[in-house]
């Protein structure tokens, strides 16, 4: 990448991560449907598949999600530059806002206002979550792939009515991942 390509690109990956993480709330999951948004459907940086496989880096890393994503982005489109530049544009506006609400602590605590915004907020959310996990579950379903459908629906299951922990779930479909490309290359000879 040429040095001047590569400074436009750390200079939109900044502004972008930057936006993204002052106006998400809710969490990791949140951040990261706006992140592809932003990056595959917006700017074309990523593919969707390859975004996919970045945002289960991400969450079966340890830390925070929305950094770790950031972080796996980052790195994708300019290297340690990209990973500096990524961690920097997400975890400012939350730094800021924290320290702003640390400040006023007592005087927000108990504003019906605020709990009455933060209730407003809380059901955004899921909205926002619901819709990630419909966006990222289509793909998988439109293939038809048979074992994949097959981990999806499991992995729901064993976290929805099992409430197994999702650093099990994560590593256990990452292993099925892993032995399924094993087995593939084999009967392909590669």
């Amino acid at each position: 990448m040429e040095e001047k390509n590569k400074k436009i690109v750390l200079l939109k990956l900044f502004i972008s991560t930057l936006y993204l993480s002052t106006f998400t709330f809710g969490g990791g999951y949140v951040i990261v449907t706006l992140m592809k948004k932003k990056f595959v459907d917006e700017y074309h940086w990523i593919e969707e598949n390859e975004m996919l496989d970045l945002v289960a880096i991400a969450q079966s890393s340890p830390g925070a999600i929305a950094v770790n994503g950031a972080i796996v982005v980052g790195y994708k489109l300019a290297g340690a530059a990209g990973i500096f530049v990524a961690i920097l544009g997400t975890v400012l506006p939350p730094f800021v806002i924290l320290s702003v609400i640390s400040i006023f602590y007592n005087a927000f605590r108990n504003n019906w206002l605020i709990s009455q915004l933060l209730e407003g907020m809380q059901a955004g959310v899921g909205a926002v979550i619901a819709s990630v996990t419909v966006d990222m579950g289509l793909p998988i379903i439109k293939e038809k792939d048979a074992l994949s459908l097959v981990i999806m629906v499991g992995a729901f299951i064993v976290a929805c009515v099992f409430s197994i922990n999702v650093v099990y779930i994560v590593l256990t479909c990452g292993i099925i991942g892993v032995i399924r490309t094993l087995l593939s290359k084999r009967r392909s000879g590669k």
